[in-house]
């Protein structure tokens, strides 16, 4: 036991440590933390990059860099997505060169006009609304125009209470995950970095529900895409 205490290299067999800590009569965490973090991340918790409390505190260096490392998928599944020009330098640019490299760029939003938009707004109460920050996107997606690799939709109208409880962003095999609390605004919200390790982690379960809410939606002309109507 001194031995394996005196030595930080050496870790015994999980059998011993077991073994050890019942005759001491300590959690095995206590004496080969490393080895008990080991352990744990073996599964699909694997996945789980980092997390953050708040949307806000991701770095913005983070969303530029998975932006920019995707050469194959990119999906921005939030029900705003407005965010993105502010967060993202340059980011119509990237949009563009992304889409013109073969990579598609799909964005995924609320219908502006819906009931559940008008439900949302008034829960947030914010001078900000959902609507014109839908129409944000919008217009910025107008801006960018018709563009091969580069495809918007709608959620169905029955599909908006699921998709505005949780967003999901993914860059290839990552994915930056919001689940919204019952009151908070995107960014006031927590987020949950992933990275895709195998089949049925936690990547694939959040990458299926942004696809099944993607399937049902509804396209975008982007040639009329703009701000909601009375809004600049």
């Amino acid at each position: 036991m001194e031995r394996w205490i005196a030595d930080e290299a050496l870790t015994p067999h999980a059998r011993n440590r077991r073994d050890a800590c019942r005759v001491l009569g300590v959690d095995e965490q206590m004496i080969w933390p490393e080895a008990v973090t080991t352990r744990v991340k073996v599964g699909h918790d694997r996945e789980l990059v980092g997390s953050y409390p708040y949307r806000s505190a991701c770095p913005s260096t983070t969303w530029a860099r998975l932006a920019h490392d995707a050469t194959r998928d990119i999906v921005l599944g939030g029900y705003t997505n407005y965010f993105f020009w502010t967060q993202v330098p340059d980011f119509a640019g990237l949009v563009r060169r992304k889409a013109e490299s073969g990579c598609r760029v799909r964005f995924l939003i609320g219908d502006p006009g819906g009931e559940t938009s008008r439900q949302r707004e008034e829960v947030e109460a914010a001078a900000l609304t959902v609507s014109t920050r839908i129409g944000i996107t919008l217009e910025h997606l107008a801006r960018l125009g018709p563009l091969g690799g580069l495809e918007a939709r709608f959620s169905a109208a029955a599909d908006a209470t699921n998709h505005v409880g949780l967003s999901v962003f993914r860059f290839d095999d990552d994915a930056l995950v919001t689940p919204h609390l019952a009151t908070a605004i995107g960014h006031d919200s927590p987020l949950l970095h992933l990275r895709r390790h195998g089949e049925g982690g936690l990547f694939d379960r959040f990458a299926a529900h942004v696809e099944e809410l993607w399937d049902r939606g509804c396209a975008i002309d982007l040639r009329e895409a703009g701000p909601p109507h009375g809004q600049a």
